[in-house]
């Protein structure tokens, strides 16, 4: 399974429109597209960066619906108010223990690595790295994307509420310097999101 990402940088104030926006205007018309598994939307309300997701049952329904999309998306940044970058993804891993309702948190963490790595890193994620998150407070979910092409990689991690996310940090942390190391991959970002929107349907891929 494949994912788009889009990555905006709302204006302040806007990210409430915003969100109300994507419910309400762009899930109907994912709904009706072949293909479209879902979406999620995360927020994080003190840098106003947005991250929307949607799920696609393969590479070619992702894009092929992207004429139909691209409008959807260009009306959606306005409302927030920022430019739309835009990133497409293999979907590698999901694991899911419990499903994370809106109002959840989310912690995101993008990777470097040689791509010739990346089945390494895979099974590396599946048997040493997932069974170390799944220990941690308030745990119900988490996904592995990867991009080829230029060799990053997204882990995300969904607990069920923002004050367990909070509360594991630290040790999130320490297993995330910890497990890096052991991969030999570079850690470009961190990013702790509220999870606004949760309508991805994608199934069980561990």
């Amino acid at each position: 399974m494949f994912a788009r990402t889009t990555t905006i940088e709302a204006r302040p104030g806007a990210v409430d429109a915003g969100i109300a926006h994507t419910r309400n205007e762009v899930m109907p018309v994912l709904r009706d597209i072949d293909g479209c598994v879902g979406l999620s939307l995360l927020v994080d309300r003190e840098s106003h960066r947005c991250i929307a997701t949607t799920a696609w049952e393969s590479a070619e329904a992702m894009h092929d619906a992207a004429e139909r999309v691209r409008p959807v998306r260009e009306r959606a940044a306005e409302v927030f108010g920022g430019a739309a970058l835009v990133e497409e993804w293999e979907i590698a891993v999901l694991h899911r223990e419990q499903r994370a309702g809106a109002g959840a948190g989310v912690r995101a963490t993008w990777l470097k690595a040689r791509p010739q790595q990346f089945d390494q890193a895979v099974e590396f994620y599946r048997a040493e790295v997932l069974p170390s998150i799944e220990e941690l407070d308030g745990f119900c979910s988490a996904s592995l994307l990867l991009d080829r092409s230029s060799g990053r990689a997204v882990s995300s991690v969904s607990f069920d509420t923002m004050a367990a996310m909070n509360r594991n940090r630290d040790r999130a942390r320490s297993l995330r310097t910890a497990r890096l190391r052991d991969l030999g991959a570079d850690q470009l970002d961190v990013g702790e999101f509220e999870l606004a929107i949760a309508s991805l349907r994608v199934p069980e891929m561990a």
